[in-house]
């Protein structure tokens, strides 16, 4: 059996490269594409957004960690897990998605499914840990803001 601790060492690895990949990939259009497209005058400059993606990253594996440490060996344990990693993925493909493929639309529905997993996350880990649960919310809420930030660039692009 693997050692609990472990997750200690692989979630915010698991984190720091979902983080690296969608750096990676917005930094293919944040500084050619992204300026030249419309967006609301509320659009967050990029040194804000990068703040908050670092505060959600780091909250989020926290959560992860109180999540193993309150249901290994429980009935969802891996499934909530593999939640987790479907999170990432779908967060890293946003940044290929928008600032690499330029597909708004796409991003648009990307960014919802991100917000519908970041809700069933919060769902799922409450039953194990509330603490696990809570520290998810800033991550709902700004998911919620960006899918709709997404939205309002897609109509005026």
């Amino acid at each position: 059996m693997v050692s609990k601790y472990i997750y200690y060492i692989l979630f915010p690895l698991f984190y720091l490269g979902i983080a690296m990949l969608g750096g990676y990939f917005t930094s293919l259009g944040v500084t050619t594409w992204y300026p030249a497209i419309a967006k609301p005058f509320y659009t967050p400059p990029g040194s804000f957004i990068g703040a908050v993606w670092t505060i959600i990253y780091t909250l989020s594996s926290i959560s992860l960690i109180l999540f193993v440490n309150a249901a290994q060996g429980k009935s969802l344990f891996w499934p909530v897990i593999g939640l987790y990693i479907l999170n990432g993925i779908l967060n890293a493909l946003w940044s290929y998605i928008f600032f690499t493929k330029h597909m708004l639309f796409l991003a648009v529905l990307d960014a919802f499914f991100i917000w519908i997993t970041v809700g069933l996350m919060i769902v799922y880990v409450w039953r194990y840990s509330i603490l696990s649960g809570l520290l998810l919310f800033p991550y709902l809420l700004w998911v919620f803001f960006a899918t709709f930030l997404t939205a309002m660039i897609y109509k005026l692009n």
